[in-house]
Order: C-alpha cells, then structure tokens, then sequence
C-alpha cells in the first residue's frame, strides 16, 4: 500500500496532531476535514489526505483564525474553491484596512509631536480642521469650539459613538451654559480621533484610556506611540503567518 493509500484511525491521525479523538471527529463532522470512510463496523478510516487537510488546517488558523480557516475548508471540501480564495482574499483586505488605519494614527502621531508654538495659542478658540467659533453671550469664559454633529463629521463617526465615548470617560467634553449642548475644543476633537484610530485597531477602552490620559497629563504621544508600534508588529506578525497559511492552501490545492 503506497503511503497515499496509508489508513489511518482516528486516534492515529489525533496523535499526528496533538489532538483528541473528538477533536478528529468534529473536524470531519464541521467539514474542515474530507468525509472519512467507515469500516464495516462502522468506525472512521482516514488516510494521507485527511492528514493534509489537518495540516492545512492548523496552518491557517494563526493568520486567517479559527472561523475562516474552517470556512475556507470546508469550501475546499464541498468542491467550491473560489469561494475559499474569496475568504482568502477578504482577510487579506481586511488586513490591509487595518494597516491603513495604523498609518492614519502614525500621521497623527507626527503632528502631536509638532512643538508648541503661536499655532497652540491660535488653536485654543478652534478645533485641528474646524471653523473658529467666538465667545458666546455670557461672555469669555462661555465654552466654544464645536457641537457634537460637527465633530462626528469631522472624525468620521456617527454622533452616537460620541456619546458612548463619553459614557465610557473616554471624552470630557464642556457644556454650555443655558443649553446644555456638548462643546468639544482642539484636545476634545484629538482625542475623538485617537480613540477612533485605537477602535479601528480593535483597542479596548482599557486600553485606550491610558493613551488619552497621557497625551492630557504631558501632552506626549508616547502612549499612543508605543500602541502603535505594539499594533505594527502585531500586524506583522500576523502577515507573514496568513503567507504561511496560504502557502500550505496552495499546496494541498495542489
């Protein structure tokens, strides 16, 4: 018997990978593995091939995770491998958002590290990219820079993720006097677009927190520095285990 035509018990091929028994049999049931043959007593026999898909399998998982790799799989398995490449290619772009995402805060990062200077002071009665808004009418000390609509469109969220922000402590933004409106300054709408770019980046808001409290407490991105640069590696990481992965598709395609 040529080792393609290997049989293979179900505990032979768990060994092979360092799995249980049941895990085999939910693979096979989930369809990342082909169907398994049946003894006549009605046990599994798999061969060379189920190995393969195993491999595969486990090779696609630290790039792509748990769920498209079994979807990939078990679209390689029921003949449509268009649909796999698809996913594929979605992960692929997916990543490619988040890299985009990563150098939209690195760019943020350039200009917080701009010394201080007369822009700080003219920056003080307006927001990074919006309009000057003057003193109300209870005089200089009346809150002004930007409702909450206009800051939504200038960061790109809806306004109800600004509220939840701020629900959260993630924003502080003033009120103002009479009617209540939130008035977000320059610092308010920085941080909205930190904490956009983080969320894009699937930060929690544990882990955002420390970020806007230090560009608060020094005026340093740091923080949001060693974030991103954590994020990047990550990224990175991540890259060259999704080729990896792929080439190990590529071959049992093959």
């Amino acid at each position: 018997m040529s080792n393609r035509e290997r049989r293979l018990r179900t505990v032979d091929l768990a060994r092979a990978a360092g799995l249980s028994t049941q895990q085999i049999r939910n693979y096979e049931d989930a369809g990342v593995l082909p169907p398994a043959g049946r003894t006549d007593a009605g046990y599994r026999v798999f061969g060379e091939r189920h190995r393969e898909a195993l491999l595969t399998y486990r090779a696609l998982q630290p790039g792509y995770g748990a769920v498209t790799a079994t979807r990939v799989m078990r679209a390689v398995h029921a003949g449509d491998v268009a649909g796999a490449l698809a996913l594929v290619d979605a992960a692929h772009a997916a990543l490619h958002e988040e890299r985009v995402a990563l150098r939209a805060a690195g760019e943020a990062l350039d200009a917080l590290a701009e010394p201080a200077g007369p822009k700080a002071a003219a920056a003080r009665g307006r927001t990074d990219d919006g309009p000057h808004r003057p003193n109300g009418p209870h005089g200089p000390h009346e809150p002004h820079g930007l409702h909450i609509g206009e800051v939504a469109a200038l960061v790109g969220v809806r306004t109800s993720a600004l509220r939840v922000w701020e629900a959260a402590g993630l924003l502080v933004p003033q009120r103002e006097h009479g009617t209540g409106y939130r008035v977000y300054g320059p610092a308010d709408v920085r941080d909205a677009r930190v904490v956009r770019t983080l969320r894009r980046s699937h930060h929690l808001f544990e882990q955002i927190r420390p970020v806007l409290e230090d560009l608060r407490r020094a005026g340093s991105g740091a923080a949001l520095r060693a974030a991103v640069e954590a994020r990047g590696q990550a990224l990175t990481a991540r890259t060259r285990a999704m080729l990896a992965g792929a080439g190990a598709l590529h071959t049992y395609l093959e």
